[in-house]
């Protein structure tokens, strides 16, 4: 691996690492701690583990499309920081704002962002498409976790406020 490329994949996990921090600036807390949850709730700490790995395939994934057309892959470089960015503004709507409603809609977005990804880096590189794939099914999960959560706590009041 050249020096160059080495450089291209630093900063493509220092992006992902920008992204995840949100996660550790918004944390459950417990307001969290206090929701109802469906039955299928996983282990909370199941999430670090698994977004430790998701980022990294991300970071992989667009590490690769800039590797195979560098400056050339822009429009497809930008649909990657624009998933990145609503992947980090999730934390702070469901966990700093308490807002699942609002999250879930931003998730949406998120999910979106991911499929057009899948869709444009495809005929680019194929493995960077396919390394994006868990990260869309973890989503969707998340998404329906999200939803549930919104739709079981609609209207309940006297949530504990501290963090």
């Amino acid at each position: 691996m050249s020096a160059s490329s080495l450089m291209a994949l630093i900063a493509f996990l220092a992006l992902n690492m920008t992204a995840a921090a949100s996660g550790a600036l918004f944390r459950p807390g417990a307001w969290h701690r206090w929701l109802k949850k469906p039955s299928w709730n996983p282990p909370n700490w199941l999430f670090a583990p698994a977004w430790s790995v998701l980022y990294l395939m991300i970071a992989i994934s667009g590490w690769r499309i800039f590797e195979a057309r560098g400056w050339d892959a822009a429009p497809e470089l930008f649909l990657y920081v624009v998933s990145l960015c609503l992947n980090a503004g999730w934390s702070g709507l469901f966990f700093g704002l308490k807002r699942p409603g609002l999250a879930f809609i931003e998730l949406l977005a998120l999910w979106a962002s991911i499929a057009l990804m899948i869709v444009a880096f495809w005929p680019i590189d194929q493995l960077a498409a396919q390394l994006l794939i868990p990260y869309i099914c973890w989503v969707t999960f998340a998404g329906a976790l999200n939803f549930a959560i919104w739709r079981l706590n609609e209207g309940r009041t006297g949530a504990p406020t501290g963090a």
